[in-house]
């Protein structure tokens, strides 16, 4: 199993969620990020914005579906512009049902 968390502009969460339940995976976590990236932030005129908001989408998923995933939210997620954001992906080594107390892996 692996846990993908991408790191995505705000305006393209609902379509990137949309994307991945057409694509049938419909469990995820959303979460409001802020951060910056390469480029430390925006510069606009005198005004600089030193962190943006961001939205993190995080989903657990056998490492089969890893590819088909991030080609979705790549596809879903993507301006062309700096700032588009960030796939990353980890191993998952157990994971537990908080009702049950089951292990799901």
């Amino acid at each position: 199993m692996k846990m993908i968390r991408a790191i995505i502009r705000p305006e393209k969460i609902e379509e990137t969620v949309d994307a991945l339940e057409a694509a049938g995976h419909v469990a995820l976590t959303k979460i409001d990020v802020v951060g910056r990236g390469k480029q430390k932030g925006i510069h606009h005129n005198d005004i600089h914005y030193d962190e943006l908001p961001k939205r993190m989408i995080m989903l657990v998923v056998e490492d089969e579906k890893v590819e088909p995933l991030v080609d979705t939210l790549v596809k879903s997620a993507y301006t062309g512009s700096f700032g588009d954001g960030k796939i990353f992906i980890s191993p998952v080594e157990k994971a537990y049902t908080v009702r049950t107390k089951s292990e799901e892996l």
